[in-house]
């Protein structure tokens, strides 16, 4: 487990107050929340008289989500009125049942996972956007092969093995699509599970012929002369694509709107700032993702943007019919928080 002391509580400490927010990084599967007892606030909106309501956010241990500790450091959500802790899990979907049984109150992690759960019968609601990919130049996640496998194209993968962190996600969804649009059979794809981590190790194993990575692995990989870029899935299946967004349980949405409402314009202020602040955001990255700071520097981050870019979400929804992910395209109008 990881604590981080926000700038603004380090500010507080030398004054005597004492104001502490935990990380934890709980890795393993393990997300339940912890004590949930508020504390008091040290400035912000709480300042006024009243307390910070502590609520529990899980996030993905990926570049981007460093934005959510950057938060937490700059006193953003404590101006909102609360205390975040943060949790880590390998993916949107081992999140999903956490946030369903209310022991994480909201998550971070990508919108195709949220939308398969609405069409599996779990109640979840997109609160806020998050970040996005870009629809041209170099993006902040791809598709790596080794050089000397003759994969340098997305048709190549026909009839070949490629490693994402999860099954039916944006991952393979957009390497399918990409190879459909390249000529290929995407049914003759095979796809395996492994996290990001072990990812560029499989690849030079032999074990997998290729490898959908975001940041900060996707550099990582490149810097290796012996991997070669495929290319940006995202790119060719959905330019633009919306690569994360905030989401919470149906029943959080009716049973708490002050607290989901508090949390959406936390949101809204905190990607702003972090998007006119990368280089910021991006100072983050070495304690909380135990990452060297020269790296951290040099990393391609994701656009930050708490909007939801509705009409890249239909395509992605278009595409999850074609590809039998779902059986009806998402209804985005009834699971997002109004």
């Amino acid at each position: 487990m990881r604590h981080f002391i926000t700038r603004r509580a380090a500010k507080a400490l030398a004054l005597g107050a004492v104001a502490t927010l935990a990380l934890a990084g709980c890795g393993g599967g393990s997300l339940s929340g912890t004590d949930s007892s508020s504390s008091p606030s040290a400035s912000g909106s709480a300042a006024a008289g009243g307390e910070l309501e502590k609520i529990v956010v899980g996030v993905i241990g990926i570049a981007p989500s460093a934005a959510m500790q950057y938060g937490v450091d700059e006193g953003i959500f404590e101006e909102h009125g609360l205390d975040v802790e943060l949790q880590t899990g390998q993916g949107g979907a081992a999140m999903l049942p956490a946030v369903s049984t209310g022991d994480m109150n909201f998550a971070v992690g990508n919108p195709l996972t949220v939308m398969v759960a609405k069409d599996k019968g779990l109640d979840m609601k997109i609160v806020t956007g998050y970040s996005n990919s870009y629809a041209e130049g170099e993006d902040i996640n791809g598709v790596v092969a080794r050089a000397d496998s003759g994969i340098t194209t997305f048709a190549d993968l026909e009839g070949k093995t490629a490693s994402v962190n999860a099954v039916n996600t944006q991952g393979d969804l957009t390497i399918m699509e990409a190879a459909s649009l390249a000529g290929a059979d995407p049914t003759q794809i095979k796809f395996s599970e492994m996290p990001f981590p072990d990812m560029e190790a499989q690849l030079d194993l032999g074990n997998t012929d290729a490898i959908w990575i975001p940041e900060p692995f996707l550099s990582k990989a490149l810097s290796n002369p012996d991997n070669v870029l495929v290319g940006y899935s995202n790119q060719e299946a959905v330019p633009g694509m919306p690569t994360m967004v905030t989401f919470t349980s149906g029943n959080y949405a009716s049973s708490s709107p002050e607290t989901v409402e508090k949390f959406k314009s936390a949101m809204e202020d905190l990607l702003t700032q972090a998007e006119a602040n990368i280089d910021d955001v991006k100072a983050v990255l070495p304690a909380f993702m135990n990452m060297p700071a020269e790296v951290a520097a040099n990393l391609k981050m994701e656009q930050y943007d708490a909007e939801l870019r509705t009409e890249e979400l239909k395509e992605m929804g278009e595409l999850m019919v074609k590809y039998k992910f779902v059986e009806n395209a998402p209804d985005l109008d009834a699971m997002t928080v109004q």
